[in-house]
């Protein structure tokens, strides 16, 4: 029963991570709504979100969310088509 929870749960931090993806203002604003991006999109894939269901719905690369799960970030962010 809870399994349920946390896939909704995770899909919702998925939800508000593309919501701070999109969006960004100024570098420092970038810097810290990606710090926190990174930070859902992680708390994401510990509820159990897959990395190709968070790269498809942030609109990145598979490699780049192995990246930001690992704790690091890459140096430019790669966006698929």
């Amino acid at each position: 029963m809870g399994r349920g929870r946390d896939d909704m749960a995770g899909l919702l931090l998925l939800g508000l991570a593309v919501v701070l993806h999109r969006t960004v203002a100024s570098k420092r604003a970038t810097e810290r709504i990606q710090a926190r991006r990174n930070a859902m999109v992680r708390a994401a894939h510990r509820r159990g979100v897959p990395v190709p269901r968070l790269a498809a719905g942030l609109g990145l690369t598979e490699g780049w969310v192995r990246k930001v799960l690992n704790g690091r970030g890459p140096a430019v962010e790669e966006e698929t088509a």
